[in-house]
């Protein structure tokens, strides 16, 4: 009986033997090869080059998340403690947008955050620009040489990069919270209550701790493809602020072509996310142990 019941795991052994294990397998081969396939490790010794790009790539990532933690955790909270019917509502509201192509919604993005696009259209309906413009005619030292602001320059920026990020990433970090929060035991939050804590200690002794392991989800899940992305940067970015996921596509598919050397990047960022990720279940484990006691 087992033996049958072990035969319903053999397409999913296949499935991850070929694109999982396999795909990795092939990266590390090509990190450590050259064009004619000899062993070297040249690929790594002038990966401080593209140092610039790494730091980028995880100080973007890490915005990105950090501010998706301050976003979503509210709404996750604010979410659990609402009826059904409200919790059933803002999840499709939540999910409504990942129906949608993830270009299409990036696309959609850059029409907003053009020179010309709709978000300068309407601030130069409200006379935003002109307000501007009178009060730097004031204050300029020669009115005359004062140039004239018609637009604000929001996209092709980093800013633009974060909220392309934000935009994206945020249910990742919303949903693995609520569904941690909405799930907690009422009768502790009764019982700190009941022995003199008040709402902020509640929240900062009982319901924060117990939330650290759908907030460590949250930030796995939003920190791992930000730190990966290359449409967002490419699209919002304008090319301009260039990520480790653009740098790995233009070794595999650019001009550059290089794929021993892009393989060799890819290997070295999949270490740094993994060596993250256990830091981070590292934490949550010593959290939670913490709260246990």
């Amino acid at each position: 009986m087992r033996s049958r019941r072990s035969l319903f795991a053999i397409p999913y052994v296949v499935w991850m033997a070929l694109f999982v294990v396999a795909p990795i397998i092939m990266v590390v081969i090509y990190a450590f090869t050259t064009a004619d396939f000899a062993p070297t490790a040249s690929n790594f010794v002038g990966m401080g080059t593209y140092l610039s790009i790494f730091t980028r790539s995880f100080q973007l990532a890490i915005i990105a998340t950090v501010i998706c933690l301050l976003i979503g955790y509210p709404i996750s909270y604010m979410m659990a403690k609402e009826g059904p019917r409200f919790q059933r509502l803002a999840t499709v509201l939540i999910m409504l947008p990942m129906w949608v192509n993830f270009l299409l919604r990036t696309y959609a993005w850059m029409s907003i955050l053009e020179n010309n696009g709709l978000l300068n259209q309407f601030f130069d309906a409200i006379g935003l620009f002109d307000l501007i413009n009178a009060i730097g005619a004031q204050l300029a030292d020669d009115p005359s040489q004062y140039v004239p602001i018609t637009y604000f320059r929001m996209i092709r920026t980093q800013g633009a990069v974060v909220l392309g990020m934000v935009y994206n990433y945020l249910p990742f970090m919303i949903l693995p919270i609520y569904s941690v929060i909405v799930k907690l035991d009422n009768s502790l939050v009764e019982a700190a209550r009941d022995l003199g804590a008040n709402s902020a200690t509640v929240f900062r002794k009982v319901i924060f701790p117990l939330s650290l392991p759908g907030i460590l989800s949250g930030v796995t899940m939003v920190f791992v493809p930000a730190v990966s992305t290359f449409a967002i940067s490419r699209l919002l970015g304008g090319g301009t602020h260039m990520m480790l996921g653009d740098l790995i596509e233009q070794q595999f598919l650019g001009g550059a072509y290089n794929p021993h050397l892009g393989s060799a990047i890819a290997l070295v960022m999949m270490v740094i996310v993994i060596i993250c990720m256990g830091i981070m279940n590292r934490f949550g484990e010593g959290e939670e142990q913490a709260v246990l006691l």
